[in-house]
């Protein structure tokens, strides 16, 4: 996610926001309608295909034409010898205006001890009695595998550290050469560390099925992940699946509605339980009333969350989950539950879209995370919703989950006293309220 600067004027600061990269150039309407048709082709796609292409689509996406690195602080901020917010601030305005192109992950701003929460969270809830193995899916500039690193060689026995393995899964093979680097740093740390440089959500690049427990941790990854949208022409009419095409002269692109018939997104309406809730509605006053006053219906539903899930349940069974992200985003002007902002900059202004059919590569996509529906999500792929249906089944749980805003995360697991400033004003409990840590954990009833 590359969330807006501060000369907006919000309520929520960029400091736990990405910034912007602003294009060398500007994106001419003859390159959007040629984009247009590259992304779309002559035959309709889902919208989790035109997002996909949009963001990370390797010549025209957004992530593309932003491909310079994760920004990296030379130092960790002393936030103790700052007075307060206003010199926070003004603090962090200068370290932008210095790093040029590069954006800070929250895990960048609070280095060390953003990490040192998260590594304190595992020793606290791993299995130490065989081995400590830790996945990190998306893991920028290293900055969050150093951190853990460093905590665990300094806190936890020797014998933790010396046989832990943590492991990068990283797409990007430019940031996969900068997490060596930032790992590197700490020579003991190389034996420790490696990248995979591969896609998550590939299940062929997991191997075999791993039995042994392992962390995986996943920071600010959910709300790029490509999302699908369906469609309800009113309160009691059946949802259709929404596809993209290109407009009869070939420039613009417009929705298509048919019945539901992904896999993915028929899996997301049964865990919404979307079905039952048409039947409820479905009585003669609600489609009379319906009839009258019809009201059109979007829901945004994460399927590219759901195959990630799906793939981790199945190669990593006994994995323990942490992940943080975005839960609500401001200002979201796309229609629908769940919709995502779909921001651009030009001119050194951040400007949203209405419409995500605008962002042809030259926008962020980004969706706010469902906690509720992340946890319905992990229980479903870990097997266990779906043991529900089954009603002669008396199996218990698979998964002990646990959602947390930043601030309560931190005040239990971190040092927040180290990111205090004078006057007691503290930008990682004060600043982060629009986002939470999930913490998902395998029970007895895993095999």
């Amino acid at each position: 996610m590359l969330p807006r600067s501060n000369s907006s004027g919000k309520l929520f600061p960029f400091i736990f926001n990405k910034l912007k990269v602003t294009p060398n150039e500007p994106f001419a309407p003859s390159f959007q309608a040629l984009f247009s048709t590259r992304i779309v082709g002559e035959k309709p796609i889902l919208v989790r295909d035109f997002i996909h292409w949009a963001l990370y689509d390797p010549n025209h996406g957004y992530f593309s034409q932003r491909s310079g690195a994760v920004g990296v602080l030379e130092r960790s901020i002393k936030f103790n010898q700052l007075e307060g917010r206003k010199a926070y601030m003004k603090h962090l305005d200068k370290i932008y205006k210095q790093s040029g192109i590069a954006w800070f992950t929250p895990v960048e701003l609070f280095k060390p001890w953003y990490a040192q929460g998260i590594a304190e969270a595992i020793l606290r809830t791993a299995n130490l009695s065989v081995p400590l193995k830790i996945y990190e899916i998306g893991g920028g500039s290293g900055t969050c595998a150093k951190g853990i690193l460093d905590y665990i060689m300094l806190n936890a026995p020797p014998r933790i550290y010396n046989n832990m393995t943590y492991i990068s899964v990283e797409i990007s093979p430019t940031l996969a050469e900068i997490q060596k680097q930032t790992v590197g740093e700490v020579c003991s740390h190389l034996s420790k560390f490696k990248v995979e440089h591969r896609d998550a959500m590939d299940r062929s690049g997991w191997g075999d099925v791993e039995q042994q427990p392992c962390w995986v941790i996943m920071l600010e990854v959910l709300d790029n992940l490509p999302h699908d949208l369906i469609y309800s022409e009113s309160q009691v009419s059946p949802w259709m699946e929404v596809w993209v095409e290109k407009q009869l002269d070939g420039e613009g692109l417009s929705e298509l509605y048919k019945p539901l018939q992904d896999s993915l997104i028929k899996h997301c309406v049964e865990i919404l339980e979307l079905d039952k809730n048409e039947t409820k509605r479905s009585s003669i006053v609600s489609k009379a009333w319906s009839k009258l006053f019809p009201k059109p219906r979007r829901c945004w539903l994460p399927t590219a969350c759901m195959k990630l899930l799906e793939v981790l349940h199945a190669a990593l069974p006994k994995m323990s989950l942490i992940a943080s992200d975005f839960s609500f985003l401001p200002d979201v002007k796309v229609p629908g539950e769940r919709a995502p902002l779909v921001s651009t900059k030009k001119d050194g202004q951040s400007s949203d879209y209405s419409n995500y059919l605008d962002a042809k590569g030259d926008a962020d996509i980004f969706f706010p995370t469902d906690f509720w529906l992340l946890e319905r999500i992990d229980h479903y792929c870990s097997g266990w919703l779906k043991l529900q249906k089954d009603k002669s089944s008396l199996q218990g749980r698979k998964r002990r989950t646990i959602t947390l805003d930043t601030s309560s995360f931190m005040e239990e697991f971190g040092l927040p006293s180290k990111t205090r400033t004078k006057d007691g004003y503290n930008p990682l409990l004060d600043d982060f309220k629009n986002t939470k840590f999930y913490l998902s954990v395998p029970t007895h009833n895993i095999k």
